[in-house]
């Protein structure tokens, strides 16, 4: 699709009201287009006079600065599997390519979509500033000069290669409120740390006053207020507490007190419909209510439900604390980091959900290093000795739109969507999914979701790896269920429905059905024994069709053919796939790409099943 065409469905996509706030964004642009006529660095003084009496508490944060046991990293870890060490100042790196982007405002980069420097969301990664905040919490902790001396140098360097509003790093408002918060956490572990020269600190606290006045001003609304907003909103919440702006705070919890039951379904489920983006969302709520708390105020009525039934969802997905079951958009996004390197996002997030509620969401076996530095030894111990929310009996989330079976011997999760695509009109996260499944053995993906590869470059594998072809799910002549007009966004939309849903913890049958082929109906079962490890999928359409059946195979699982059977294998796990068609049909195993990780695409393999049909039975069973 070009360029006007994109432009013309997006429109569609908004309200008349809508329309009218963009353009009230875009004379903002113009006003702020000064900033680029004369650049100026973001720390060197307050632009919005009404901030500038404003003096941050770094004890409003909620840091807590007397535990032991601390790890002192000061590295990052960067998706795509880049170099920290190589990228550490290439601040305007394309990644993908030897290219840069352009030193130029913000608002004149074209960052979507442009294969010639690379994917934005790469680059944003490094600019968060993760290691700002790891930094100064070493210094804080060790009082070693070198973690001051390299912070100061990147910090100083950051500063002077991007001016408020020129470069890369200033064209998403959810990334400045992101950076936003890692410079107050900063701040924090600085002014506590003493030895530090009242200079620098002012010049931070400048800077986040600017990025918070940014940010609140340009927050995401209408069809682009989903977790971006929530995230912003974070960010401006801490920003009121730690300078004590009261209607900079109030504004911000309200806004996430509204949007709390506008994005998540009654049992849970982020209604973007990507288990990601549900474990961002909790952590920015996480976030908010431990600082909430930390100042002695009381959480809105409804957080505390909410936030424990969304950390319910999490536990389901996953097999254990770093393998897990995700659907949708993955981009490996999180909103602060103090122990760097790789570690497990859902089970910090669970961890951190579970000291604010109160109830224990994870093992705990290994506290975040990131919690230990939010909450008291004391605290932590508490939390860590209440039962463990139970995830045996596995659950159906009935309005979320995803069901979770476990075998009786825990061996085997299955994962089922019957979601509707996305949120909101533009669904921009979700995947053209509907009825299709999830398998592991052992925390092995046998039967794998695809993943999401990249998001705002080589547009012709992001849609690969969100087509109804690549996933578990049968398509009708291999086209999608769903109408893509972009990276992320969606026209016409299948409609998914819950039919059916019974269990007795020994069998469980699921019914669903999508109208995504109108007028032609798919209607999936799922027929599972948990003792013996079979399922059976029965796919029943309403009228004879040109039907492919896509199953996609984890990495590194091995393919064999006994008959008309497939086995497949991964170390000591066998698993039988046995098709049963009407008539006549053709199967093969074909090439296919997964993503494992945000940004790396690795080859596997897909068996795909084609005939002329109305129903198509799948016997999985794990021998």
């Amino acid at each position: 699709m070009n360029r006007w065409g994109w432009y013309i469905h997006r429109l569609k996509a908004m309200s008349l009201k809508e329309v009218a706030w963009r353009f009230s964004q875009k004379w903002s642009e113009h006003c702020e287009r000064k900033y680029a006529r004369r650049p100026i660095p973001v720390t060197q003084r307050v632009f919005n006079t009404s901030y500038a009496h404003l003096t941050f508490d770094a004890q409003r944060m909620g840091v807590e600065f007397h535990n032991d046991g601390h790890t002192h990293r000061n590295d990052i870890h960067l998706i795509g599997g880049y170099d920290y060490r190589q990228y550490k100042t290439s601040w305007h790196a394309g990644f993908q390519t030897s290219n840069e982007w352009e030193r130029i405002f913000s608002y004149d980069i074209r960052y979507k979509q442009n294969d010639a420097v690379g994917d934005a969301r790469t680059n944003w990664e490094l600019n968060r500033h993760f290691q700002f905040a790891l930094l100064a919490k070493n210094y804080y902790h060790t009082q070693e000069q070198q973690y001051l001396e390299e912070l100061t140098r990147l910090l100083e360097d950051w500063c002077e290669s991007n001016p408020y509003l020129i470069g890369i790093s200033w064209t998403s408002v959810m990334e400045v409120a992101i950076r936003a918060i890692n410079w107050m956490l900063m701040l924090t572990y600085l002014k506590e740390a003493g030895n530090t020269s009242q200079q620098l600190l002012d010049s931070i606290s400048r800077g986040i006053l600017n990025m918070l006045d940014f940010v609140d001003r340009h927050q995401s609304r209408f069809s682009s207020a989903n977790n971006h907003l929530l995230v912003e909103s974070t960010a401006l919440a801490l920003g009121g507490y730690m300078f004590g702006y009261d209607k900079l705070k109030d504004n911000a919890v309200k806004t996430m007190t509204e949007e709390l039951p506008h994005q998540t379904t009654p049992d849970g489920v982020n209604k973007e419909m990507s288990l990601h983006y549900h474990a961002f969302v909790l952590e920015a709520y996480s976030l908010t209510a431990h600082c909430i708390l930390n100042n002695g105020d009381s959480l809105p009525s409804s957080w505390l439900d909410d936030m424990e039934r969304m950390s319910e969802f999490i536990c389901h997905s996953m097999y254990d604390e770093t393998h897990v079951m995700a659907f949708g958009d993955d981009d490996e996004g999180k909103i602060i980091d103090l122990q760097g390197g790789r570690f497990s996002y859902y089970d910090y997030v669970l961890q951190l959900c579970s000291m604010v509620t109160g109830k224990r969401f994870s093992r705990f076996d290994k506290t975040s290093e990131t919690v230990n530095c939010l909450f008291s030894q004391s605290a932590i111990s508490k939390v860590a000795q209440q039962p463990l929310y139970d995830t045996h009996a596995g659950k159906c989330f009935e309005q979320g739109g995803y069901t979770f079976l476990r075998s009786q011997d825990g061996e085997v999760l299955i994962g089922i969507d019957h979601a509707p695509l996305g949120f909101g009109s533009i669904a921009a996260h979700g995947h053209a999914d509907a009825l299709s499944f999830q398998l592991m053995v052992d925390g092995v993906s046998i039967f794998a979701d695809p993943g999401t590869y990249i998001y705002h470059c080589d547009l012709h594998a992001r849609d690969g790896f969100r087509k109804t072809v690549n996933h578990n799910t049968v398509s009708i002549q291999g086209s999608d269920q769903s109408e893509m007009l972009g990276a992320f966004l969606w026209g016409r939309k299948a409609n998914c429905h819950l039919l059916h849903h019974e269990t007795d913890g020994k069998h469980s049958v699921l019914s669903a059905e999508h109208d995504g082929y109108s007028p032609t109906l798919v209607r999936r079962t799922f027929d599972f024994d948990h003792e013996d490890k079979r399922l059976i999928i029965t796919d029943e359409l309403s009228q004879e069709s040109d039907i492919v059946l896509t199953l996609m195979i984890g990495q590194g699982v091995e393919i064999q053919q006994e008959g008309d059977d497939y086995i497949l294998i991964y170390g000591k796990t066998r698993c039988r796939l046995a098709v049963s068609v009407s008539s006549q049909y053709t199967s093969s195993v074909e090439p296919a790409d997964v993503s494992v990780e945000y940004g790396i695409k690795s080859p596997s393999k897909a068996i795909r099943y084609r005939t002329h049909s109305k129903i198509v039975k799948s016997i999985i069973t794990v021998e």
